[in-house]
């Protein structure tokens, strides 16, 4: 084909010169694409610090987090969940938490649970004021996630915890004691029974005599 344009002389020098312009300004634009494609790419990947949780907090941070001042001021003498709402579609709330909050390291939702929004929050046997917060007061069973609105995944988080603290004996636990009237549970002996054990006991002594 570019051999039959050059014969054709200055018209087909011409059109050579315009197609490979044209490969020229083509390849610029891709060249232009794919620029502006990685810089998408780096704004995609530059995360909120809000919402970023791929920083591990040790527990004893936790621990100092929760005798501070900006504990006290956010929370006050409540628990952490008391104050939250959940944001749900309609005018139901839904039956289960969501799965999770976080994901790949990220807050995935705009309304995390009172765990994960909070980062120094963190679940540990050794963290046992946070742990206290979660337990009933009346019977010492794990509170449901309809009270306190925790996603799935920290709720295991949370057994786990207290489950591991009761072990060790970080968290006191009562077992039920039952008591029983034993005397109910035995035969009693009533007086028809009595007057046939002894005749048949003075029966049976009579009888060798005999």
């Amino acid at each position: 084909m570019l051999t039959g344009l050059l014969r054709a002389g200055v018209g087909g020098r011409q059109l050579i010169q315009g197609w490979q312009r044209g490969v020229s300004l083509s390849a610029a634009r891709r060249c232009e694409a794919t620029d502006g494609e990685e810089e998408e790419g780096r704004a995609k990947k530059e995360i909120d610090p809000a919402k970023d949780r791929t920083r591990v907090i040790p527990v004893e941070m936790s621990l100092k987090y929760l005798q501070s001042e900006a504990y006290q001021t956010a929370y006050g003498e409540d628990p952490v969940w008391k104050k939250y709402r959940r944001n749900f579609k309609g005018a139901f709330p839904p039956k289960k938490t969501r799965k999770m909050c976080i994901r790949a390291g990220v807050i995935s939702t705009g309304n995390p649970c009172p765990i994960c929004r909070d980062e120094y929050l963190v679940l540990d046997p050794i963290n046992t004021n946070l742990l206290k917060q979660f337990i009933s007061p009346h019977n010492n069973s794990i509170l449901p996630t309809s009270i306190t609105n925790l996603c799935r995944k920290k709720h295991r988080e949370l057994e786990v915890s207290v489950h591991k603290a009761r072990d060790i004996g970080l968290l006191t636990y009562d077992v039920p004691f039952r008591r029983y009237h034993y005397p109910d549970y035995y035969p009693k002996d009533t007086p028809t029974s009595t007057t046939t054990t002894t005749t048949t006991s003075s029966s049976s002594t009579l009888t060798p005599g005999s």
